[in-house]
């Protein structure tokens, strides 16, 4: 359905090292790398960040939040670690989302600029 989507962030450096290390266990990686933008994906660009000066407000009550697919269970809970290790903060430890699927495996983190971003398995 999407082919990309954008999202602007207060400091572009932090924002790369922090995806950067968040989206590698996925095999998503930087393809794009500019001052004015980064963009992530696979084979193409499926995200794009750049810094502005008013990023949208994160609000934890507003029900936005992106979530990336992962390989394996193994990736997300990569991912769960890389990103607070890159200075995200936790919004929901590595495990199975029972009220959502029996399958479905994800953990949660909240990146530097506030957003909610989710790392999913369903295997």
């Amino acid at each position: 359905m999407f082919d990309h989507f954008s999202i602007g962030v207060s400091d572009i450096k932090r924002s790369g090292k922090f995806y950067d290390a968040a989206l590698a266990p996925h095999g998503y990686r930087r393809l794009s790398d500019g001052e004015s933008s980064l963009g992530y994906g696979d084979k193409g660009v499926a995200l794009w960040l750049g810094p502005t000066k008013k990023p949208v407000k994160a609000d934890s009550e507003s029900g936005l939040h992106f979530c990336f697919v992962a390989p394996d269970r193994k990736a997300v809970d990569a991912f769960h670690a890389a990103a607070l290790e890159a200075g995200g903060k936790d919004n929901g430890k590595p495990g199975v989302r029972a009220d959502y699927s029996p399958k479905y495996y994800a953990a949660f983190v909240i990146d530097p600029d506030g957003y909610r971003i989710e790392a999913y398995c369903g295997k």
